[in-house]
């Protein structure tokens, strides 16, 4: 097995050198670097990198804790390539962890990559709330980011959307069009997304001076599968509506099998709006109107405060980021456009 001896020998330096090289050391030259990493290409040299983290309390690691329950569908796929993509430019590895169905597996995950001395950690929470995640703050001194969640103490360890307002937003899109019976599909019960969402819903019918009508509301899971269902109890039921708004894209792409298989047309006959806006909404037939989620953006920086903490930069708190309405075929006017 080739060692560090080796690479050293190689090289023409000492074991030492080949040490900080590895370990990022700035003060050693460009031309011994160049040396060093000549040497490990040409030995074909594989770093013990627990060995390495041990020695320099550094494993250029980043965490990432997901609950299970969003792995299988696109929204993840975006959250998980920008992540990787981003973390990767900082010249860091990312390690992803499940944090399952409970508030104590999501604790497992955080103990987890602790354990794995991973130098931050980025938490998508589904069951821990705010005064949890503000506790883990505050009991670890690895710096931890906390996704998709608005923290009250620590403002600044937290990037989180206006999912209300969001939908408050599209929600008063559809009245403005002629929409006043407007159905809506939520999403996982207990997700705080889905409540945010749930509440712009409305929010926006209060604000317009329209009654919620509970028969409207119907549960989903954030799943096309839920969405269908869901479209189906609704058509079932035979209450009106001439639009129908849901959670997510994943639903609302769902919702449409069953409208269509009731031999709605859309959006002649029913206007449809999905929240996301996933790779294949812009594909849909017809094109899906829906509400952009930066998760770029939000994974920027969220990656940026992480590696700030890191290099012991004092940090502030990031102003919450604002979806936008992304307008295309899925929607018409309706029966009371002006």
């Amino acid at each position: 097995m080739i060692t560090m001896l080796d690479v050293a020998r190689k090289a023409g330096v000492s074991k030492a050198t080949v040490s900080r090289v590895l370990a990022g050391n700035r003060y050693v030259s460009k031309t011994t670097q160049q040396k060093v990493f000549q040497a490990i290409e040409e030995t074909g040299y594989r770093p013990n990198l627990l060995a390495r983290s041990l020695a320099t309390q550094k494993s250029q690691n980043i965490g990432l804790i997901v609950t299970h329950s969003l792995f299988n569908g696109p929204y993840f796929s975006e959250l998980l390539y920008q992540t990787a993509t981003l973390t990767n430019n900082y010249g860091r590895q990312l390690i992803l962890a499940d944090g399952k169905t409970s508030a104590d597996d999501e604790r497992a995950a955080i103990e987890f990559l602790l354990d794995l001395r991973c130098d931050a950690i980025i938490i998508y929470p589904r069951f821990l709330d705010t005064d949890a995640l503000e506790a883990i703050i505050e009991q670890h001194e690895v710096p931890i980011m906390v996704v998709n969640r608005q923290l009250q103490r620590h403002a600044d360890h937290c990037v989180w959307a206006t999912h209300q307002q969001n939908t408050v937003d599209a929600v008063s899109y559809l009245i403005e069009r002629g929409h006043h019976d407007i159905a809506f599909i939520t999403g996982l019960a207990g997700s705080p997304t889905a409540a945010a969402r749930l509440a712009g819903y409305q929010q926006a019918l209060t604000q317009h001076g329209l009654k919620v009508n509970p028969d409207l509301v119907i549960q989903g899971a954030w799943t096309p599968n839920s969405g269908q269902q869901a479209a189906q109890r609704l058509l079932e039921s035979g209450t009106p509506f001439s639009a129908m708004m849901a959670s997510n894209d994943d639903m609302a792409i769902g919702a449409a099998l069953a409208l269509n298989a009731a031999g709605k047309r859309l959006p002649q006959d029913v206007s449809l709006m999905g929240f996301d806006d996933i790779r294949m909404a812009e594909f849909f037939l017809p094109p899906l109107t829906t509400v952009h989620v930066p998760v770029a953006e939000m994974i920027q920086h969220t990656l940026a405060q992480l590696v700030a903490m890191l290099e012991g930069e004092e940090i502030a708190a990031l102003p919450p980021f604002s979806g936008r309405l992304i307008e295309r075929a899925s929607v018409a006017d309706g029966p009371f456009k002006s």
